[in-house]
C-alpha cells in the first residue's frame, strides 16, 4: 500500500467467496463510493465463473479506482493481500434444506438455521474444515493481512481461525446491532418528537455472542434511551413496531415483538433480529409452530424461498455482466470499508466486532470465548472496549451456547458424532423436544445429508 496525504493507493484486497451475488456486491459498491482508498481486488470462489462475472461488474462500477481480477487458486488470491474478506456459503441450499427442515419432524422449527440450533450445529461441521483451510493458507501466504469474516456461524468461524492460526489478525462483522440502533432511532423519533436521527449517533454498549447480543446502555446526545424504550413497549407491545425497508422480501422483516418480550422478561435490550434471537431460546417460546411464529410478528424462512431467490440473483448477475442492466451503486449500510480505512490510519471508528475475549472485554465469559462487543479501530490495531460483566440472567441464557462452541469445534476437528449429539442435547432449541436416542438418529440423518461437504471420516459414523 502507498500513503499519499489522506489517501491510500495500491491496496490489495482478497475476497474469498468472490462469486457472491449479494455480499460481494455490497462491498464493491461501498469501495466504488469511497474516495480515499484504491487498488486491486482479487476474487476467489469455487465457482470461478461467478467470480469472473463479479470481476466484470466490479470493473464496470469502479470508475478506474479498483481493478477486479478473478483467480482460480487460494494461493494466487492471497499473495500480497493487505486485507482479506471471507463471505462464503458453506455447501448448497440442498444441505441447508436438511439443516432447517429435517428437525421439524420433532417439532423443532428454525427461522434461519445458520447459527444456533440443529441447523447451526450441522452447518458448523461443514464450515469449520473450510475455515481451517483458509487459516492455514493465510498463515502461509498472507500472515500480516487483516481478515474480515462475514460468514455464519460467526462464532465458530472466528473460533476456528484463531484455533488454527492464533496470531491471525481477524475480526467478524455483523450488522444486527445496526438494525437495533435503527429500532431505537424510530422509537426515539416517535416518543421524543425528534427528527432525522442518525443511527450512528445512538451510542450503545454491546455485550454477548453473535446473533445473541444485548445492550445495557443506549443514549442519544445525552438522552438515556432505556426508559424511552421501556415506555414505548408498555404502550405498543401488542402491535409491535414496523421499521424494515427491506428490498428483498418480507420473510426478513419483523415487528420486533421478540425483542420487546425479552426486554420485559430480562430488563435489557436484545440487539439482534427476532429471527435469530428466537433460535437461542427454548423452541416453545417463539418457534413452537408456524402459526405461533406469526403471532410474534416474524416469519420462518423456508429454504425453498432461498432457492428461488438464488435463481433470480443468478439471472440478474448474467444481465449485469453482459451490460444489459445497470448496477445502481449505493451505500450498503455495512461498515467493512470504514473499518479498513481506520486500520489504514484514515480516522478512528468504534463498531461492534466478534473477536476472542482475551482482553476480558466481557468479564464473566471465558477468555477463549468469541464475544461480540464494541472495539476501537485505528491504525493497524483493534482495541476492544471493556463491556463489563453480562447480567446474571442473560449470562445463564448465553453460557450453554458458549459451551457448545467449544464442543462443536472439537466435534468438527475430530469427526466425533457423539460430541455432536451432546451439542444437540445441550442446545435450548432442541432440549426436551427429543430423547437422546431420537437425537442420535436425527444427527446421523442430518450428517448423512451433508457428507459431500464433510471430511471422509464422517461417512463410517453414519453408514447404516
Amino acid at each position: 500500500m502507498k500513503y499519499q496525504n489522506d489517501k491510500v493507493t495500491d491496496m490489495n484486497i482478497t475476497y474469498i467467496g468472490g462469486g457472491s451475488r449479494e455480499w460481494a456486491r455490497f462491498f464493491m459498491g461501498d469501495l466504488a463510493l469511497d474516495d480515499q482508498i484504491s487498488g486491486r481486488v482479487t476474487l476467489y470462489d469455487l465457482d470461478y465463473e461467478a467470480a469472473k462475472q463479479n470481476a466484470t461488474i466490479g470493473n464496470n462500477i469502479s470508475d478506474g479506482k479498483w481493478e477486479y481480477v478473478a483467480v482460480q487458486t487460494l494461493e494466487a488470491a492471497l499473495a500480497g493481500a493487505d486485507f482479506i474478506a471471507i463471505s462464503i456459503q458453506p455447501g448448497t441450499f440442498e444441505e441447508m434444506a436438511s439443516d432447517v427442515h429435517l428437525p421439524e419432524r420433532h417439532g423443532i422449527y428454525q427461522a434461519v438455521g445458520d447459527t444456533a440450533g440443529p441447523g447451526g450445529i450441522i452447518r458448523s461441521l461443514r464450515t469449520v474444515p473450510m475455515m481451517v483451510e483458509f487459516a492455514e493458507a493465510i498463515k502461509k501466504y498472507a500472515p500480516d493481512a487483516w481478515v474480515i469474516n462475514y460468514t455464519n456461524p460467526m462464532s465458530l468461524c472466528m473460533k476456528t481461525l484463531y484455533h488454527v492460526f492464533p496470531e491471525i489478525k481477524a475480526f467478524g462483522c455483523c450488522h444486527e446491532i445496526f438494525g437495533t440502533q435503527e429500532v431505537l432511532k424510530v422509537i426515539a423519533e416517535k416518543e421524543l418528537g425528534l427528527k432525522a436521527i442518525k443511527r450512528q449517533d445512538i451510542k450503545v454498549n454491546v455485550l454477548g455472542v453473535n446473533h445473541f447480543t444485548w445492550l445495557d446502555y443506549a443514549t442519544y446526545k445525552g438522552i438515556d434511551l432505556i426508559p424511552v424504550y421501556r415506555d414505548f413497549i408498555a404502550k405498543h407491545f401488542e402491535e409491535g413496531l414496523a421499521t424494515e425497508k427491506n428490498h428483498r422480501a418480507s420473510v426478513f422483516d419483523c415487528l420486533h415483538r421478540v425483542k420487546f418480550d425479552l426486554f420485559q422478561k430480562y430488563g435489557y435490550i436484545a440487539a439482534a433480529g427476532d429471527r435469530h434471537l428466537a433460535e437461542f431460546l427454548p423452541v416453545d417460546e417463539y418457534l413452537k409452530d408456524p402459526d405461533h411464529v406469526k403471532s410474534w410478528g416474524f416469519e420462518l424462512t423456508p429454504v425453498s424461498w432461498r432457492k428461488s431467490e438464488l435463481l433470480e440473483k443468478e439471472a440478474r448477475t448474467e444481465r449485469l455482466a453482459r451490460g444489459e442492466e445497470a448496477y445502481e451503486v449505493t451505500h450498503s449500510g455495512e461498515e467493512g470499508v470504514l473499518l479498513i480505512k481506520a486500520l489504514c490510519g484514515l480516522g478512528q471508528v468504534i463498531s461492534n466486532v466478534n473477536i476472542p475475549n482475551t482482553a476480558g472485554q466481557i468479564s464473566n465469559l471465558p477468555l477463549n470465548a468469541i464475544v461480540e462487543t464494541n472495539a476501537l479501530f485505528e491504525r493497524d490495531i483493534i482495541r476492544p472496549v471493556a463491556a463489563g460483566a453480562m447480567p446474571e440472567n442473560i449470562l445463564a441464557l448465553t453460557i450453554p451456547h458458549v459451551d457448545n462452541h467449544d464442543r462443536i469445534l472439537e466435534a468438527a476437528l475430530t469427526c466425533n458424532k457423539e460430541l455432536v449429539v451432546e451439542a444437540f442435547m445441550n442446545d435450548p432449541l432442541i432440549k426436551g423436544k427429543a430423547s437422546v436416542e431420537e437425537v442420535r438418529v436425527l444427527v446421523a440423518d442430518m450428517i448423512r445429508n451433508t457428507l459431500t461437504y464433510l471430511p471422509a471420516d464422517w461417512k463410517e459414523q453414519v453408514t447404516c
